[in-house]
């Protein structure tokens, strides 16, 4: 480029000073993508992380809009525990639409040859006409989905009902399709096993057991159904078309007011599901926001490399004259031209991983999701990947407009402290700022993504300033007395040294690992250990008032059965608090659950001997008064009450009033029968109710307590707490696992910037390589000097990383979740100092390994 092809100065033009920056970016970029590989990565992976997350939630979260007819199971559902509808209300419903029941309750399924074989089922009894949205279907012969009409499948052949049941059930009671299923006081016979139950996540309800459908008079043979029985009866509706449904609603409410349903239509068909989802989107976008901020440090290495490698052009440049606004300009322009391929990568990944993802979740997901490609979660992937890039390169390309022509010639070997001016300050902080603001405004709880976005600048910073503090304590301990160690020391407070790149890429991904293993320990811990050893054997719910002695004889009577507790049981919800509706009168959101559905509800005259009171007394054992309520903390806490409010609740559709005389902490690890509700004697003993118990027996005596109660008792259901745990150690370990890949993404873009700062410092690593072998050290020395440098800084970083995920644990399970302990597992910390030694070692080894195989003759030369 000769001299007169440059600007005179500030006021030639914008126009030909950009047209000039262009032609510059353009010549720079004919010498390909050396150098550029890790930068194109790092934007590559988190963007196509974000698409993808971002694409397959749009998928499905578009499913449940599109599709919540037959997701719900009808345009309009309602929802009674323990009676059924009246005939009024049944007939002012079928007066508009057309009317499907489910009934849905926990029961035993045994074998009728082995009453011992029994397991815990999801009894769902419906009627003629379901499913009035989507389709049945069973398991075909090759495995695959077959739609049938259910209604035949269920049908009584040759004096027989049938059912159809999940998988699991069929590998627990060893049973084939076409063989019998004793259930209550009837047998059915296995007609199938169920591959798609439209509605399923319309349900929201938590399983302990398989599906077990059968139609609706296959439930009144069982005997199931009895005064007090928990049951959920739903009542879906196909309305006519046109017909509006949030009128129809209003309408409901007008006709029948104290029904005491709850009323959900077609539009928030899987509320739990939806929040599920919209959950995990946010948590998985924020992993891939964080492995895009690790990968920005990469961005920032490799364009502070990049321009290592054109000092020579860019002292030239401004020797010949060139304003430093060109040179900001035109290698701005060619970042941006690098970043929009990169990103583009990123969008064709996250283009086509949404389809195989799709494909993988198929048979995971309780609907059927369409996911597809969405132009809005590729422009909010794409606005990610442009702003982190921006942010991260900002500052080198500023710096190298600043430094003045000389320094650049020598700033490798003394590097300028140029700062850049305000405006470019200014700008870098816009973006990201910008970043940050992306980052609320798409997530589904800006609050928390709000308190991760601070909490990830501030553990980035925190990694800045612990590599600054190890390349200073490095450059104050002296010199060591062995060579080896003294050039490994050395080596990590040099000019260009990688020590803050190799803390801060790997520090955050490790970090994530360490609070994710210590979270999920704890919890395990929690699930597993805290558990005490007199934890009941069984919990049996549906026991009829009228069983009771017989059920405590049987019970009783088996050796090694004792300590059997019994409480009177009903479920309700809460109404009103002082007068307000409930929803209206929460002050808490944190404890809003209390109104989550129903509430398990008791009465008791004494207080339980190990209860823990927090505020006022508990009622006289002979208490006759006026109904009072022991309430739990976090029920207090939702609405700031305590002694003295008034409380309003729905039991059986009947609103009771009660004064909270008792506020009341309870340990749910007791495994003992905790009400979060008990009511004062003399209010809820003539409802209908049933009654619950748990015992304790010796683990030899477990099978025959199980035989005893399911050969004598067909209605009584039991749920053995070890399968219970199992259930919950099964889901911890699914999230676990999930949790833990996404936290990878995070440690391979760290890998990626570490492997990129090793690749930048390589001419530096071969100049010391050679100028060590010239004077005289072996090659066995100069590699294991360099290897310690890097398992000393794998091991700093590893140090670093565990105290900061060690303090992200403890704030997370005793603020967040409010663990009573926290245990800190050493194994974790162990286990990432080591996994962190191994890349560094391996990445360092690599590239000392090169470094040694160059010929000392040419770079002498040279030099």
């Amino acid at each position: 480029m000769s001299v007169a092809a440059l600007p005179s100065g500030p006021n030639a033009g914008f126009w030909p000073n950009l047209k000039l920056a262009l032609t510059v970016a353009r010549r720079e970029l004919r010498g390909g993508l050396k150098g550029f590989r890790i930068f194109l990565a790092c934007l590559t992976l988190g963007v196509g992380a974000i698409a993808t997350v971002q694409s397959v939630s749009s998928g499905i979260l578009d499913s449940l809009r599109s599709d919540g007819r037959a997701i719900l199971g009808g345009d309009v559902s309602f929802r009674l525990l323990y009676r059924e509808a009246s005939p009024e209300q049944m007939e002012w419903l079928r007066s508009r639409g057309e009317v499907v029941t489910a009934a849905d309750m926990r029961a035993m399924a045994r074998d009728p040859a082995d009453q011992a074989n029994a397991a815990l089922v999801e009894l769902k009894a419906v009627s003629d006409a379901y499913p009035l949205y989507g389709r049945f279907a069973l398991t075909g012969p090759d495995g695959q989905p077959v739609e049938v009409d259910i209604q035949d499948t269920l049908a009584r052949r040759d004096g027989v009902p049938g059912g159809v049941i999940e998988e699991t059930l069929a590998s627990r009671l060893d049973l084939q399709v076409g063989e019998r299923l004793a259930i209550g006081e009837t047998e059915v016979e296995v007609r199938g096993i169920i591959a798609r139950e439209p509605d399923k996540a319309g349900s929201g309800s938590f399983s302990l057991g398989p599906r077990l459908l059968v139609n609706l008079e296959t439930l009144a043979e069982t005997e199931l159904v009895q005064l007090g029985s928990l049951i959920t009866w739903n009542y879906l509706m196909r309305l006519p078309s046109g017909t509006d449904v949030e009128a129809f609603r209003e309408e409901a409410e007008q006709a029948f007011p104290d029904a005491g349903w709850r009323m959900r239509d077609y539009t928030n068909a899987a509320p739990q599901l939806q929040r599920f989802v919209e959950r995990l989107t946010l948590f998985l976008t924020l992993v891939g926001l964080t492995a895009l901020l690790v990968g920005g440090v990469g961005v920032g290495n490799a364009v502070r490399s990049f321009l290592e490698t054109k000092t020579a052009t860019i002292a030239t440049l401004k020797t010949l004259g060139a304003r430093g606004g060109l040179i900001f300009e035109a290698y701005l322009a060619q970042i941006l031209a690098l970043a929009a391929l990169g990103i583009l990568f990123g969008l064709a990944i996250g283009a086509l991983a949404p389809v195989i993802a799709g494909r993988a979740l198929a048979g995971l997901l309780p609907i059927t999701a369409s996911i597809g490609v969405y132009p809005g979660a590729l422009l909010t992937a794409a606005g990610f990947g442009l702003l982190t890039a921006l942010t991260f390169s900002l500052w080198p390309l500023a710096r190298a407009r600043e430094v003045p022509a000389m320094s650049l010639f020598r700033d490798q070997a003394t590097p300028v402290r140029a700062r850049p001016r305000g405006g470019y300050q200014a700008l870098m902080a816009a973006s990201g700022l910008g970043l940050a603001a992306l980052a609320i405004l798409t997530a589904d709880m800006p609050g928390f993504a709000a308190a991760f976005v601070a909490g990830a600048a501030a553990v980035l910073a925190a990694f800045w300033g612990a590599g600054w503090l190890v390349t200073r304590i490095a450059a104050r301990v002296g010199r060591p007395k062995r060579p080896v160690l003294r050039l490994a020391v050395a080596n990590i407070h040099r000019p260009g040294n990688p020590t803050g790149a190799v803390v801060l890429s790997l520090g955050l991904g490790l970090t994530v690992l360490v609070a994710i293993a210590l979270i999920e320990g704890n919890f395990r811990q929690e699930v597993n250990e805290s558990i005490p050893e007199n934890a009941p054997a069984f919990f049996f719910v549906d026991i009829q008032p009228d069983q009771l002695q017989p059920f405590s004889d049987t019970v009783l009577g088996v050796p090694g059965a004792f300590d059997l507790e019994r409480v009177p049981n009903l479920r309700g919800r809460i109404a009103a608090v002082n007068g307000v509706k409930a929803e209206e009168a929460v002050v808490n959101r944190e404890h809003a659950w209390v109104l989550n559905g129903d509430r398990g509800i008791t009465y008791r005259a004494e207080a339980p001997a190990d209860d823990v009171i927090v505020a006022g007394a508990w009622w006289p054992a002979d208490y006759q008064g006026a109904p009072q309520v022991a309430i739990y903390k976090d029920v207090a806490d939702a609405f700031g009450i305590g002694p003295g409010a008034a409380m309003t609740f729905n039991i059986l559709g009947r609103d009771i009033d009660a004064e909270v005389a008792v506020v009341r902490d309870l340990d749910f690890r007791s495994m003992t029968l905790n009400y979060t509700l008990v009511f004062s004697p003399g209010v809820l003993e003539a409802a209908p109710q049933t009654w619950v118990a748990t015992v304790r027996a010796e683990p030899e005596a477990e099978l025959a307590v199980q035989r005893a109660v399911s050969s004598n008792f067909s209605n009584i259901s039991a749920i053995r707490v070890k399968d219970a745990l199992d259930t919950v150690n099964g889901i911890l370990e699914n999230i676990g696992t999930a949790v833990r890949v996404t936290a990878a993404i995070t440690l391979l873009a760290g890998t990626l910037v570490l492997a990129g700062a090793i690749a930048a410092g390589h001419k530096r690593r071969v100049y010391d390589a050679v100028v060590l072998k010239v004077l005289g050290a072996t090659r066995g020395t100069v590699l294991r000097a360099f290897l310690l440098e890097y398992g000393l800084l794998g091991l700093i970083t590893a140090a670093i990383a565990g105290a900061l995920g060690t303090l992200t644990a403890w704030a997370v399970l005793t603020q967040v979740m409010e663990f009573d302990s926290f245990t800190f597992l050493p194994s974790v910390v162990i286990g990432t100092a080591l996994l962190c030694t191994a890349i560094t070692l391996s990445l360092g080894f690599v590239g000392t390994w090169r470094a040694l195989g160059q010929p000392a003759a040419p770079l002498l030369r040279n030099d």
